[in-house]
Formats: C-alpha cells, sequence, structure tokens
C-alpha cells in the first residue's frame, strides 16, 4: 500500500484577514504542518492541491492574488505535486487521479479546508475511485453555515461532516494519531 499526504486548498484566503475567512484555520494549519514535516521525513509522497476560481465574480481565490496563493506553512517544495482545481473536488478536470494511479498511490491522507466543501466532496470520490482514505479532523476547518434563519457553528459542521465521512469513505482521525504510526 502506496500512502501520499493530500493537502487542500490550505490558501491565504481562509486565514484571519482574508476574504473567507474560516474558525479554526491556523490551528488546523499548525497540525497539517506537523503531518507534512513528518511526512517529508519519511519520503512519503506529498501533493498539494491548489483552488483557484475561474468565475470572474469570484470573491475569493482569485488568480494572481495573494488569497489564492497556498498558506506559507504549506509551501511545496519542488519535488512535490501541486494540482491546481477549479471546483470543491479535486479530481474533477484535474490530474490528481492520473498522478495518484502513476504512483501507484492507493492511501490517501488527507488535511485542508473547507470541510464542508472541498475536504467532503473529494474524500467521497477519492473512495468512489476505490481509494482507502484517512481525514485528519484536526487538521481541516470549517465556518459557520446558516440555513432557514438558523447558523450552524463552525465546530458542529466540522462535527456532522466528519461524522459522514467515518466509515463508509475513510477513517477520521486525529493528527496526534497519525503522528504516533
Amino acid at each position: 500500500m502506496q500512502t501520499a499526504l493530500l493537502i487542500i486548498d490550505i490558501q491565504n484566503d481562509y486565514f484571519p484577514g482574508g476574504t473567507m475567512e474560516l474558525v479554526g484555520a491556523d490551528a488546523a494549519a499548525r497540525q497539517a504542518a506537523l503531518l507534512l514535516a513528518a511526512c517529508r521525513t519519511k519520503g512519503m509522497p506529498v501533493i498539494h492541491v491548489q483552488h483557484i476560481a475561474p468565475q470572474p465574480e469570484a470573491t475569493f481565490f482569485r488568480p494572481d492574488t495573494t488569497g489564492a496563493q497556498i498558506h506559507s506553512s504549506m509551501v511545496p517544495l519542488t519535488a512535490e505535486t501541486l494540482i491546481t482545481k477549479h471546483y470543491p473536488n479535486a479530481f474533477r478536470e484535474t490530474a490528481l487521479l492520473d498522478t495518484l494511479r502513476a504512483a501507484n498511490i492507493t492511501h490517501l491522507v488527507v488535511v485542508g479546508m473547507m470541510t464542508h466543501m472541498c475536504i467532503d466532496s473529494t474524500v467521497r470520490a477519492a473512495a468512489d475511485l476505490g481509494f482507502d482514505c484517512q481525514v485528519v479532523q484536526d487538521a481541516c476547518a470549517t465556518r459557520d453555515l446558516a440555513s432557514g434563519g438558523t447558523t450552524v457553528p463552525a465546530a458542529a459542521v466540522q462535527t456532522a461532516f466528519m461524522a459522514g465521512l467515518d466509515g463508509a469513505f475513510g477513517k477520521v482521525v486525529s493528527a496526534a494519531q497519525m503522528l504516533a504510526d
């Protein structure tokens, strides 16, 4: 079983001062950075995914902006793969699947942002494509959501989406559990 770390959308717009600030982005990035360092030390493949909004009316991840840049804690090394995407699902209209298959990757350790969109859709797609996934819950972040006049706090959104992924689509773990392995 060949494993890769898949880092999804840890980009400046999600951090304090960005145009789509998430709750707990800094804390999630710190956990992701610990995992990234461990993977680099072990020589494990690392794949970065960067969302660039193709729509001119987009409010975040606009091309050629500081907000769309990968956060300083996650800057890819030259030998690491960088996939650019335009949709929540990192497999949609990208080279991700071909990249994983070419490297014989069968297992993904997933970290990143935004849990209820890009993490959820990518992990579900990965499972449908036959990949075993581990989602590192404390290395992911989301935001408050509103529906029907009710606001759901980010912590509840995070818990609900992780619960939905755990089991059928992958295994949800903590950074500490991953680092202990």
